[in-house]
């Protein structure tokens, strides 16, 4: 493998395991990634919930997998280089450990490393409605450089299928991290009759 760039993908407890699982598979179809993956424990029963797939196949997608309590892995320190962090599902739990650096597990250890070191954060944070409590840690963790980016699709694609959908909003967070990718049309203005 020639990995060109190391990405950490982290999955929380919150509903929509699909859109990490997602994230893994587009991410494992690019050659020039190597992808560091964390699975939280609620993931692990949200996994198991909400999806067809084992929890085991979803590691296997990674190229390196960390327990989330190792907070001496590699990706705990910022002196390992890595070009971004995804968290998806990002729950409301682990955005605030982040926003307030409660370093508690690797999730939100790796997360802080990659503000600390101005790396790209994408955040994506699945909870409505959202109170002010929510909104502060949010604007918080955009001001300290983090990128929040809800699972909100655009109908512009004209889904056809939940896939759609999901692929829209993982598209969405691959282009904050500099991916390439064909996971939904690009909006080239309105189509002519």
């Amino acid at each position: 493998m020639t990995a060109t760039r190391r990405i950490v993908v982290a999955l929380s407890g919150a509903s929509g395991a699909i859109y990490g699982i997602r994230s893994l598979k587009a991410l494992r179809a690019d050659p020039s990634v190597e992808i560091h993956a964390i699975v939280s424990k609620g993931a692990r029963a949200t996994i198991e919930y909400e999806t067809e797939w084992k929890v085991s196949e979803v590691l296997a997608l990674a190229h390196v997998q960390y327990e989330e309590n190792d907070l001496a892995a590699a990706i705990a320190s910022g002196s390992f280089l890595t070009a971004g962090m995804l968290v998806a599902p990002c729950s409301i739990r682990t955005m605030s450990a982040i926003a307030h650096s409660l370093s508690d597990n690797l999730i939100v250890r790796a997360a802080d490393v990659h503000l600390k070191e101005r790396r790209p954060l994408v955040l994506m944070v699945r909870e409505t409605p959202l109170h002010a409590g929510h909104l502060k840690s949010m604007h918080e963790l955009a001001l300290y450089g983090a990128t929040i980016l809800p699972p909100v699709p655009g109908f512009y694609i004209l889904p056809k299928t939940i896939d759609d959908l999901v692929d829209h909003s993982v598209g969405k967070a691959l282009d904050q991290l500099g991916v390439k990718h064909d996971l939904f049309p690009r909006w080239s203005g309105p189509k002519k009759a």
